[in-house]
């Protein structure tokens, strides 16, 4: 896949010029957004990236496409699972709904640029050393290990990682209790301090460079091209504040999702290993030589991707509702009781 200077920069200068539009237009005057408003431009979002996958192949064929489509998929996903985060720091900080919106897009577009350096980093170890693949299924199996272990006492330690970082941000920099608007900065008998909003951004900022560990060697493992990387994470984080306001009370019911998340990486890590076996040079495996192993076509990774979420999403609001039910029964039959 062959992809110009002159593409990238168009595709970058559009995606940034969407985050600024996204700013200007929502974001710029503070206030709570309605359903109505976040379901419609989560659906406008939605729909620039298919859009995007079906110029992917038009361009470069359905290969392309589709692992660009696979990507985009698993990263949404895995963005699901940061909206619980952000749910725990604005929840934390006790962030005015209102304010919310601007702490949201500023932690996705340094989420970004980060991932666009974790991005160009793991194109040049690929390119140079193909025995990463195996340090990258290895490393996604071990989190997938590591999403069933800690699934239900997800909130606890990410509260606890989160008190660390605060304090740690506390002993450098003088921060005040109290929000003045939506400044980051401001003033308290002449003398400059944080407010509550600032350290929520940087709370948010440091939980995506975690993330990114995971996203970045998951969707390696789906394509090797920097391109469709760097844009299927772009299209996945773009809306995902409005995905925020959207779904935010339908996400303590998705109950499942670590596991579902949990077994997609873990056949993720399953792929990269297999694809590492396929392109071995390492001495002390086969000799040095390739081993022939049997490779995960893009199409089968996106069925199993989607069978997976789709399960996950159905077996949580079956769970829930029937859990929902069972309590407002027990209800019932306490006050008949009284």
């Amino acid at each position: 896949m062959h992809v110009s200077p002159l593409v990238w920069i168009i595709t970058c200068l559009v995606i940034l010029g969407l985050f600024i539009f996204d700013f200007f237009a929502h974001v710029r005057t503070p206030h709570a957004p309605t359903f109505r408003e976040s379901a419609f431009w989560s659906v406008v979002y939605i729909g620039l990236a298919i859009v995007f996958g079906i110029f992917v192949m038009a361009v470069w064929g359905t290969t392309f496409g589709g692992e660009y489509f696979a990507g985009f998929v698993t990263e949404k996903a895995l963005s699901v699972d940061n909206l619980f985060v952000f749910v725990i720091v604005m929840s934390t900080f006790s962030v005015p709904r209102e304010y919310q919106q601007k702490v949201l897009l500023i932690g996705i577009v340094l989420a970004l640029v980060m991932r666009g350096a974790f991005i160009a980093v793991g194109a040049a170890a690929i390119n140079t050393y193909s025995w990463v693949f195996y340090l990258f299924g290895a490393f996604l199996i071990y989190t997938a290990a590591k999403l069933i272990k800690d699934a239900g006492h997800g909130p606890e330690s990410e509260q606890e990682r989160e008190n660390k970082l605060v304090r740690a941000v506390k002993r450098f920099l003088p921060t005040t209790e109290e929000y003045d608007g939506d400044k980051l900065v401001t003033k308290v008998d002449g003398k400059r301090m944080v407010t509550p909003l600032l350290l929520a951004l940087v709370v948010i900022g440091f939980t995506d460079v975690l993330f990114a560990l995971d996203s970045i060697p998951a969707i390696y493992g789906l394509t090797q091209e920097p391109y469709l990387v760097f844009t299927a994470n772009a299209f996945a984080l773009m809306g995902l504040r409005q995905l925020f306001f959207l779904i935010g009370g339908l996400l303590e019911r998705l109950v499942y999702l670590s596991y579902g998340l949990s077994i997609i990486l873990a056949f993720i890590g399953v792929k990269l290993v297999l694809h590492a076996l396929h392109e071995n040079t390492l001495p002390f495996i086969n000799g040095g030589e390739h081993v022939s192993v049997p490779e995960i076509s893009t199409v089968m990774s996106l069925s199993v991707i989607i069978g997976v979420l789709v399960v996950t999403a159905v077996a949580s609001l079956i769970k829930t509702r029937n859990s929902t039910h069972d309590k407002d029964a027990a209800d019932a039959e306490a006050l008949v009781e009284k």
